[in-house]
């Protein structure tokens, strides 16, 4: 009797938790992204390759859940923090910047909004302790990686606060990395600026590049491409005075249709442009731009409404561009925004330096220390330098000195709480993804 009254409770909570993943999904994926039943399928399909995959895909259940949940170091309402949005492990890795260094920076900036620093921090600290999980660290060992990822912050924003180090100015090269980051990066001091036009275009019969067709890389419709040329204008007046060049610079010789995005981005609309450029030191004059559908930020529907900067970033792709150029040193010099058929978009350069610090460059737990402990210190100065440093109309005060204010003296109570959480919560996520695999199956037919 005592069993099936159990079996009854564990069922019935399995069932409610199911109905929330159900509804939650249902809600933002069919609805607000508007993605038809067989983006659905591949987008699930994607994130039923394991938990990691799954948490990525599912930044709303996260948002939805963490919101709920009281702690005891959020800083005020009043004084948010310009935050990424969707932290984790995946979302750093390396470009080249237009002073020509190779560095080392968070690389995503479409959910970007206000809002306590809490959220990115443990967004980024359950992160780690899927990849660890992953990679076979016992939980003891993945709560240690998390402490040396909430260290490596909290130290940093004591540096910027006392003045030692400036968040505008600090960045991440193989000068001031270790471990796998600075092998990744100076590999790629090795890699040619050519070597993203060599293996995605090709110099055709009539000494014309174009793109090469693949499963990634298709062509795009008369219709497309109509629609794409009309709005290149609008981009060209939305770049930076300062950073705009000439008419013929921009000049389109060739546009693809970009498949394959991240887990979290399928079902956007997402394009290559070829322009034209100016000569480089290999004499060549031609550079990839990437254009990105964007849309309303996930952490916007959850985070506390904050008017003034809906009001300022109406458009979604300036939000997007705007963020970057907030975290980032020396911002991508082709940042800039359109609007096509009603829908939003960012373009940026698609940079032949982009590379991320994957599993395989991390085969212990020193090496997975010295990598989170950089991500921690950029998660610092990206909090820290979208304040008033940068920006004089949203934030009029320095975020260091509010988040050090809220996590207060006892660093220690701080660190335990955030490492007892983003314990819970994996457990939570590795629960929510067998419901999730085991809903795919059912309600779209998808095996694994």
């Amino acid at each position: 009797m005592v069993t099936n009254l159990l079996e009854r409770v564990k069922e019935t909570r399995r069932m409610l938790r199911q109905q929330i993943i159900e509804t939650v999904l249902n809600q933002f994926d069919e609805h607000s992204m508007a993605l038809d039943r067989e983006m659905r399928r591949e987008k699930y399909r994607t994130m039923m390759e394991n938990p990691f995959r799954f948490y990525r895909g599912s930044a709303y259940l996260f948002y939805y859940d963490i919101t709920k949940i009281p702690f005891s170091f959020h800083t005020p309402e009043d004084k948010p923090t310009w935050i990424q949005g969707d932290l984790h492990f995946e979302n750093f890795g390396t470009f080249q910047n237009e002073q020509g260094e190779i560095v080392y920076d968070v690389n995503d900036f479409d959910e970007g909004y206000m809002g306590s620093y809490l959220y990115d921090i443990l967004r980024m600290t359950i992160s780690i302790a899927l990849f660890c999980e992953a990679q076979g660290l016992s939980e003891g060992e993945q709560e240690e990686r998390i402490k040396t990822y909430l260290s490596a912050y909290y130290k940093q924003l004591l540096r910027f606060e006392r003045r030692k180090e400036d968040p505008v100015t600090l960045f991440f090269t193989k000068d001031n990395t270790e471990g796998p980051i600075r092998k990744v990066l100076k590999k790629l001091m090795k890699r040619q600026s050519n070597k993203l036009l060599a293996d995605i275009t090709f110099v055709n019969e009539d000494n014309r590049r174009c793109f090469i067709w693949s499963d990634e890389i298709q062509p795009v419709s008369s219709e497309e491409r109509a629609v794409l040329e009309q709005a290149w204008e609008e981009y060209i007046e939305t770049l930076d005075t300062e950073d705009r060049r000439g008419h013929m610079f921009y000049r389109i010789k060739d546009i693809a249709r970009k498949h394959g995005s991240g887990t979290a981005s399928i079902g956007l609309e997402r394009y290559y442009v070829l322009v034209e450029g100016e000569r480089d030191h290999l004499q060549l004059d031609d550079l990839v731009l990437e254009v990105k559908e964007v849309r309303t930020p996930i952490p916007g529907y959850f985070l506390p409404y904050n008017e003034q900067f809906w009001q300022k970033y109406q458009h979604q792709g300036e939000r997007v561009i705007t963020t970057q150029k907030a975290m980032h040193h020396h911002e991508d010099p082709y940042l800039g925004f359109i609007t096509m058929n009603g829908r939003h978009f960012y373009v940026r350069e698609r940079s032949p330096f982009k590379k991320r610090v994957k599993a395989k460059h991390m085969t212990s737990a020193k090496e997975i220390d010295s990598t989170v402990e950089i991500m921690g210190r950029i998660t610092a100065k990206i909090h820290a330098r979208a304040d008033v440093d940068v920006q004089h109309e949203l934030l009029t005060y320095h975020s260091e000195e509010e988040i050090l204010r809220a996590i207060g003296r006892d660093f220690e109570a701080f660190c335990a709480q955030l490492v007892f959480s983003s314990m819970v919560y994996k457990q939570q996520v590795n629960e929510d993804y067998e419901l999730f695999c085991d809903w795919c199956r059912k309600e779209f037919n998808i095996e694994t």
